[in-house]
């Protein structure tokens, strides 16, 4: 597949780059990237919640009244899951949320991500740029120039740029990522994926088997 470039005026540059068809051509394989997906954001979750069980919570362990002759039901003590205040019965417990997945069903989950989108039309090649200082304001003139502001647009960097991130970081569905780092989750979760030209080789690198 052939892509234009465009500079951050949205503006064709005259020249084209040859996306990888072993990444951005194959043919999507939906469950593996259900998988995926499943799997980073179960790791979002933090898992410690945690409820006090009966044995946990400060109170007497006296016996509230005989057991016998009272005309009503048994009770124990104030601890008692039945009472207000007392202890929860099977309540949550810290844990991991982790879900294992194998490294080359990661790989055709990435893969199958980035060749969805291309194929949809909604990628497009930029020429690589960077800011001397934060300046939120040209960001946003970068995006509308590109048509994209409105499209929760996903920025992929060859590498960290700080000044471009922070540049960012103030705009809502807007995020910027770093080659080596794209995942599943955010191509899929992105309007548009807007590639640097010099990612173009990171991925390559990133993602060969």
């Amino acid at each position: 597949m052939k892509l234009e470039v465009l500079n951050i005026q949205g503006q064709q540059t005259g020249r084209s780059v040859e996306l990888p068809a072993e990444i951005f051509g194959v043919e999507p394989n939906e469950h593996v990237v259900y998988l995926a997906i499943k799997q980073y954001l179960a790791a979002q979750r933090q898992g410690t919640h945690k409820a006090k069980e009966r044995n946990e919570i400060a109170g007497s362990t006296k016996k509230l009244k005989r057991q016998k002759g009272t005309g009503t039901a048994r009770f124990g003590d104030i601890k008692n899951p039945l009472f207000r205040g007392g202890g929860r019965v099977f309540g949550p417990r810290p844990r991991k949320y982790d879900i294992s997945l194998n490294r080359k069903v990661k790989l055709v989950a990435r893969k199958s991500a980035l060749s969805a989108k291309a194929g949809a039309g909604k990628l497009i090649i930029v020429e690589d740029f960077s800011f001397d200082k934060p300046k939120t304001k040209e960001f946003v003139n970068i995006l509308n120039a590109l048509k994209v502001a409105d499209q929760k647009p996903v920025i992929v960097t060859p590498e960290y740029e700080k000044e471009v991130y922070l540049s960012s970081r103030n705009l809502q569905k807007v995020s910027v990522v770093r080659a080596q780092d794209l995942n599943t989750y955010a191509v899929m979760n992105s309007g548009t994926l807007i590639l640097a030209e010099g990612a173009i080789e990171k991925i390559k690198e990133a993602f060969a088997n």
